[in-house]
């Protein structure tokens, strides 16, 4: 199989090695120091005392890569618009686009989910729709990443923990490619799950995350430290509230408690959330896949947001002073 990596950071580079290690054939689009690195070594992935190293034709061009039967999209939110403007000569009339990305997606909304909201483009995260455009409904199917890992170097990644994929179609229709998909994952050793709804285990991994990652940016704390705090857990809670009226409204409810999602992010102990691990390496935040579209999607269906508001605006300013927003 014809695999492409557009974002060899971590996550990309994991599911990218993994692949390469049963039989696809692995193009990577990159660039700077990530391009040299892969063109000269390999892409290599070190996990535990293990470290396996594959070959890869990696360019900066997408057009030199041609046609791949999978793109997997692997890039921080702000860097989408430019992929989108770039994709374009991987895509054939059957190409899957797998989006491995944090926060709500632009294709959230389509494949008839979102009850009274259902189709509507969510400008916080497509602004006049140039991704829809660029990356068609057609070819994606969406991802949950539960799986931390790192860059040692350019072109090499550290698997930490964590090995499962959640993965759907927006429409929720068990496809012929998506089991094939999930099927291909699994030979490459990830736990992988088909969703029937991939629009609800998005909610649900960003419920736990809209609220920390930008207050670890605020405050420079690890997680541990930001819920031993009465107050900050407080105002977390509340915001974790409004969103889940929000789930309710468009057709994701949750049944736990704040408080029951707390408990699964202690047991992480002291984090770093990727959003402050961002801004210490001077990166753009992901601000609006994780906040400013949950304040939208609020907006479109008629739930008030006050302490999400407040949270987007705190953290926007921080961003902005910060010059990476």
């Amino acid at each position: 199989m014809k695999v492409c990596i557009y974002g060899a950071g971590a996550i990309g580079g994991w599911i990218g090695a993994k692949l390469a290690q049963v039989g696809c054939v692995l193009d990577v689009v990159a660039r700077g120091a990530t391009l040299e690195a892969l063109q000269r070594d390999g892409l290599t992935l070190v996990s535990g005392d293990k470290r396996v190293t594959v070959p890869v034709h990696a360019s900066d061009d997408p057009a030199a890569l041609g046609v791949q039967q999978l793109v997997i999209v692997a890039v921080k939110a702000p860097a989408l618009p430019a992929v989108a403007e770039r994709i374009a000569p991987l895509l054939g009339p059957e190409t899957i686009v797998l989006t491995a990305m944090n926060g709500v997606p632009w294709w959230f909304l389509q494949g008839g989910f979102g009850g009274p909201v259902a189709g509507a483009q969510l400008q916080a995260v497509d602004p006049g729709g140039k991704i829809d455009a660029g990356i068609p409904a057609k070819h994606v199917v969406g991802c949950v990443v539960h799986a931390s890992c790192s860059l040692d170097a350019p072109g090499v990644v550290r698997h930490h923990f964590g090995n499962g994929l959640i993965i759907g179609e927006p429409s929720g229709e068990s496809t012929s490619r998506v089991q094939a998909l999930g099927e291909l994952l699994a030979r490459a050793g990830i736990d992988t799950r088909i969703s029937p709804q991939i629009q609800k285990d998005v909610w649900y991994k960003l419920w736990g995350n809209m609220t920390v990652n930008p207050i670890s940016m605020l405050t420079g704390a690890t997680t541990d430290l930001i819920l031993h705090d009465d107050l900050v857990r407080g105002f977390i809670s509340t915001i974790m509230r409004e969103a889940k009226a929000i789930g309710e409204c468009i057709g994701v409810p949750i049944a736990e408690s704040p408080e029951d999602r707390h408990a699964v992010t202690r047991k992480l102990g002291a984090f770093k959330t990727s959003m402050l691990q961002d801004v210490e390496a001077g990166r753009a935040v992901e601000l609006d896949a994780l906040v400013s579209a949950v304040r939208e999607l609020g907006q479109l269906a008629g739930v008030q947001t006050p302490f999400t508001d407040a949270l987007l605006g705190l953290a926007r300013l921080r961003a902005r002073q910060l010059g990476l927003y």
